[in-house]
């Protein structure tokens, strides 16, 4: 399964380096020095990572082949996109990769079928499923301990425990959230302990 784990920004200094805007909770793993990365546009890669470094809170990398500046702005806006078991799991109990909370199955704690998951949000505060309700509509239920009482992956179902109005017939529906991302990041989601907490791919 192909994901992506970062975007390329703006060529740093004369010698090929990079900035890169971090889209998995696992850079050190992902973005480190060997690493082979598929991109979008294909045309830019494969792309091996030879160094990597933080520079005033931002990574910056070096690719294998790219020494000079103009190599390095030529790789701007480039995704880059690594290849994972689909089977593998992230090192913190309790978190998920997307993957593998869409398409569960979102019920009540009383049985209630609620919809399906078709998006995670991830927002400054909190992360969100979106789910699409039976009747074609669209619910967004924050990602939270409080909420999101069980992930069952072998069942394939997410238990909720909402409160009145989210999913009732006075929730507010969403068609496509603005915030919503349209690459298939790998930011690890996991239930943040208040919806106003929250630990980033």
């Amino acid at each position: 399964m192909q994901l992506v784990v970062a975007r390329i920004g703006r060529a740093h200094g004369i010698k090929g380096e990079v900035t890169v805007e971090v889209r998995t909770d696992e850079p050190e793993l992902r973005l480190g020095p060997g690493a082979v990365l598929a991109t979008d546009p294909a045309s830019a890669g494969p792309l091996t990572i030879e160094t990597g470094r933080v520079h005033s809170g931002r990574l910056l990398l070096r690719f294998e082949g790219v020494r000079d500046r103009t190599g390095a702005e030529a790789l701007r806006n480039t995704l880059l996109i690594a290849e994972i078991d689909p089977d593998e799991q992230p090192e913190d109990e309790g978190e998920y990769y997307d993957h593998q909370l869409i398409d569960l199955d979102v019920v009540t704690r009383d049985g209630q079928q609620v919809g399906r998951i078709t998006e995670i949000a991830h927002l400054p505060t909190q992360d969100l499923f979106v789910v699409e309700r039976p009747d074609g509509g669209e619910v967004l239920v924050p990602f939270v301990e409080q909420i999101v009482t069980e992930i069952d992956l072998e069942e394939q179902r997410a238990v909720i425990d909402p409160p009145p109005g989210l999913i009732d017939d006075r929730a507010e529906t969403a068609a496509s959230p603005d915030e919503t991302a349209a690459s298939p990041d790998e930011t690890a989601a996991s239930p943040d302990e208040t919806a106003a907490s929250r630990d980033e791919a």
